[in-house]
């Protein structure tokens, strides 16, 4: 089985081999002394790619390119196909080649797949956790410094919505824009002001913290979605009060896009998404990313 999953919209291989060229210098730096001075340099190998545990499989693509990168005499046969479930004990790969490209691209392309995997398998758990209300999983741009563009495929392969890639593709303002700006009307207008000026299409979303800013938003109009934040609040006992969430998603009636975001868990998506919101939010996806136990074993 091949790796035939699309490439997403954002990213294209001379942008990821460039990214790679970077990883790997980062890693190999003038060479790798370990590898040279201890194997024979015409040795050949054959190395399998084990996951320990289960999850969703994500990043073979990246990894494909990084030992092209290192060397084009490798040769990888993937069994699984980028962002397929595998089970803990499953080999979902085998790459054969020199031994030395194999041990110098290793940690790399581990590195990468196990956080790819994280991301998607984190991902994969939340979309099924909200799927019977019809709800989207939306990603942040909480993510790692270099590694977004991987990071928000990863997001992408576990079955989640990419949202804005940067503050260059979205007009989101957060409650501190609107401090700075003079408040919620006055926020969205100067956006409008702006996309005119420049001749920008641009997709605008607009913060909410209170019913009392839903309606303001409601009042003034002009956007494209609304952010309900941390509308679902945990109480003194522990339990999770949904109802502020619910009676905005309700004032709201469809006229815009919904995101809630805050308090977003495994345990506390199920109530957040039966409020009918559109869509939820995590950062977690990406900035407290758990890497999938993934390992390559070589053998001669």
């Amino acid at each position: 089985m091949t790796t035939s999953a699309a490439w997403p919209p954002y990213l294209d291989e001379a942008t990821l081999d460039t990214l790679i060229r970077q990883w790997l210098a980062e890693d190999i730096g003038p060479g790798d002394v370990t590898t040279e001075a201890t194997v024979p340099l015409n040795r050949q190998a054959r190395g399998l790619f084990l996951a320990k545990a289960s999850g969703i499989i994500a990043g073979l693509q990246v990894a494909t390119r990084v030992f092209q990168i290192v060397d084009p005499h490798v040769h990888l046969t993937w069994h699984q196909a980028d962002g397929s479930r595998v089970t803990a004990g499953t080999i979902f790969g085998t790459v054969e080649g020199p031994a030395r490209s194999l041990l110098m691209a290793e940690r790399l392309v581990l590195n990468l797949m196990q956080r790819m995997s994280g991301i998607a398998t984190a991902t994969y758990h939340l979309v099924e956790r909200v799927r019977p209300y019809g709800t989207k999983v939306l990603d942040t741009r909480k993510t790692a410094p270099g590694l977004r563009l991987l990071d928000k495929w990863a997001v992408r392969l576990g079955g989640g919505t990419n949202h804005r890639l940067g503050l260059y593709d979205m007009i989101l303002i957060k409650d501190n824009h609107i401090v700075a700006a003079g408040g919620i009307r006055e926020a969205i207008e100067a956006a409008h002001r702006y996309c005119a000026q420049r001749q920008l299409t641009l997709p605008i979303e607009i913060e909410a913290q209170s019913l009392e800013d839903v309606d303001a938003i409601l009042t003034t109009g002009g956007v494209d979605w609304i952010l309900l934040d941390n509308f679902a609040r945990r109480l003194p006992d522990g339990t999770l009060d949904v109802e502020p969430l619910r009676k905005a998603v309700q004032r709201i009636d469809g006229r815009f896009h919904t995101e809630a975001s805050g308090n977003i868990t495994l345990e506390t998506a199920a109530a957040i998404a039966a409020t009918g919101v559109e869509a939820i939010s995590s950062g977690a996806l990406t900035h407290s990313v758990r890497a999938l136990d993934l390992s390559l074993e070589l053998t001669l």
